[in-house]
């Protein structure tokens, strides 16, 4: 597989796919199974386990936020529990962090910390390698694709180049993806090491592709944002009806989208994507 320096164009069209939550049925179990927990225990926050839960999976699995990187959401939940519950010792090193850094991932969480050691610092970044090691350990039945994405993907592969671009950690996309013979079908993958969503698709327009001729396939707000910045085209899978958005895509959006015809269309699937997450938070 290429890297994104090396990388280059091979057809007139680009199909950019998300992971989590949109390929991978990971989504709610890495949150449940890994992201949350490794934050109740990297801050001993087990007097007020469920209340907090209950939050980290409000924000990043049923609200706009679903999907958000994983340091952006760590900020979040720091500061309500700073908030709330108790005082998060360092915590504003932190934030200055994720809020001035161009790369959101363990490699650059490490560098700060050389030049600024904290003690939020040093647990954001164990809290990380503690979740990717829980994510490791998941059973493989429990990292699994969405039904219909493989074939779709098969399809969609014979007339536009593929490229993952995703907000997760890099060895566990790769490993998972490669686990279920979907890298057969993908030309490069990009992740958090990368940088954000939006500028791996800015890199991506600047092999070739025309604005029209690329297109986001995503399950959160902030896959439609990355795509909204660069003018390409979004596509969304619904939360709790992701074989269904995947067939759909196969069976009426791609063929559209070949011929450069979803643009107007593209706005139906943009309101019934928010207001599917409207919906959730109603819920």
């Amino acid at each position: 597989m290429q890297d994104i320096e090396n990388y280059q164009k091979r057809k007139q069209f680009l199909v950019c796919v998300d992971s989590d939550g949109c390929a991978m049925d990971t989504m709610d179990i890495k949150h449940k199974k890994c992201f949350g927990p490794c934050l109740i225990e990297m801050w001993n926050l087990q007097q007020w386990e469920e209340e907090i839960l209950d939050r980290w999976y409000e924000i990043n699995l049923y609200s706009e936020l679903r999907g958000i990187n994983r340091f952006k959401g760590l900020a979040i939940a720091l500061k309500e529990i700073n908030e709330k519950y108790i005082v998060i010792e360092a915590l504003e090193s932190f934030l200055d962090w994720v809020e001035e850094t161009k790369e959101l991932s363990n490699e650059s969480l490490m560098e700060q910390i050389s030049k600024n050691r904290t003690v939020c610092l040093e647990k954001a970044l164990l809290w990380s390698d503690n979740l990717n090691k829980k994510i490791k350990d998941l059973l493989p039945q429990e990292k699994i694709p969405f039904e219909n994405v493989k074939e779709v993907l098969k399809r969609v592969h014979q007339y536009a180049d593929i490229a993952i671009v995703s907000s997760a950690n890099y060895e566990a996309v790769r490993e998972e993806w490669s686990d279920h013979g979907l890298l057969d079908h993908i030309d490069l993958l990009l992740s958090q090491n990368i940088g954000s969503k939006s500028h791996c698709i800015h890199e991506l327009l600047g092999k070739g592709y025309g604005t029209n001729q690329v297109i986001m396939i995503g399950d959160a707000p902030g896959d439609e944002k990355a795509a909204d910045e660069n003018r390409v085209l979004f596509y969304p899978i619904l939360v709790k009806q992701e074989a269904e958005s995947w067939n759909e895509f196969s069976e009426h959006v791609f063929d559209k989208f070949l011929q450069q015809d979803f643009k107007e269309e593209s706005i139906y699937y943009k309101n019934k994507f928010y207001n599917n997450f409207i919906q959730k938070e109603r819920g």
